[in-house]
């Protein structure tokens, strides 16, 4: 871990909220109200219906607005949605009014939607994750143990965040390496491999999962498996290149959707033991 830390490599957003939990003296805001600590910067923060917008933040020649929306389901949501609007105000104070809906805060965005997006947003990801989820926390927190699904969970309730945001994060961070690929109305958006990573992706962006992964057992067959069942076994031949000299057998590899219903998408976090 000591490695770890030492090599820790933080952009413009993490860095500033790094930066801003150590000049207010926190080392996570864990058991602290996060429209408190908006309040603190100088942003008023309201819970009301937004259309086709989950937050959206107003800048005033005196007084910031920070507006969430009331519709959000899930607290840990709108905890994330609150978090990235909070890296707009000390990030981009030049934006007057600007929406952030699910296409801006999402983590899995291919490269033609984060062009369009533009730097900003991904920023603000970075500075919410880094708010909410500190990295040396994090590399304390799952340091040493062994990669499950359950861990993610056990991580995302402790953090009060997404599972999304913990895999991604544990993607950074981790002790063990893994894959992501994110699958939208039955098709792969995106994927993401660790570096000097060891088995070559197939490429199937903008194409449909592979028939037999986890993934596309949801998309078929509407298949949600339950926790107890969520770490799916698959062939290295689903998502990664067999070459001929090997067989699937040896490997141990296997699949845990993360399944958003609402949207119709699917995170599919793909690992070798």
């Amino acid at each position: 871990m000591n490695w770890m830390k030492n090599n820790l490599r933080y952009n413009r957003g993490s860095a500033a909220a790094k930066d801003l939990l150590e000049q207010n003296g926190f080392d996570n805001l864990l058991d602290f109200p996060l429209d408190l600590f908006a309040s603190g910067l100088g942003a008023t923060v309201i819970e009301k219906e937004l259309l086709n917008s989950d937050g959206r933040i107003i800048f005033g020649k005196k007084h910031t607005i920070i507006e969430i929306n009331e519709e959000i389901e899930f607290e840990q949501k709108k905890r994330f949605t609150l978090a990235h609007e909070i890296g707009h105000l000390v990030l981009h104070k030049g934006i007057e009014i600007h929406n952030d809906n699910e296409s801006t805060t999402s983590w899995f965005n291919n490269k033609e939607k984060q062009a369009r997006n533009g730097r900003v947003e991904y920023e603000a990801n970075q500075f919410a994750s880094e708010l909410l989820i500190p990295s040396l926390l994090f590399i304390e927190r799952q340091e040493g143990k062994k990669f499950s699904p359950q861990l993610l969970r056990d991580l995302a309730v402790y953090f009060k965040v997404s599972i999304t945001a913990i895999a991604f994060k544990y993607f950074q961070l981790g002790d063990h390496p893994i894959c992501l690929f994110h699958s939208h109305n039955k098709k792969v958006s995106y994927w993401m491999w660790p570096d000097n990573y060891p088995h070559y992706i197939i490429d199937r962006t903008r194409l449909t999962p592979p028939e037999d992964s986890v993934a596309m057992e949801f998309f078929e067959k509407g298949k949600i498996y339950s926790k107890h069942q969520s770490k799916q076994q698959i062939w290295k031949s689903t998502w990664f290149d067999l070459k001929s000299s090997q067989s699937d057998t040896d490997f141990n590899f296997y699949e845990y959707c993360i399944v958003s219903n609402a949207y119709n998408s699917v995170l599919s976090v793909v690992w070798e033991e």
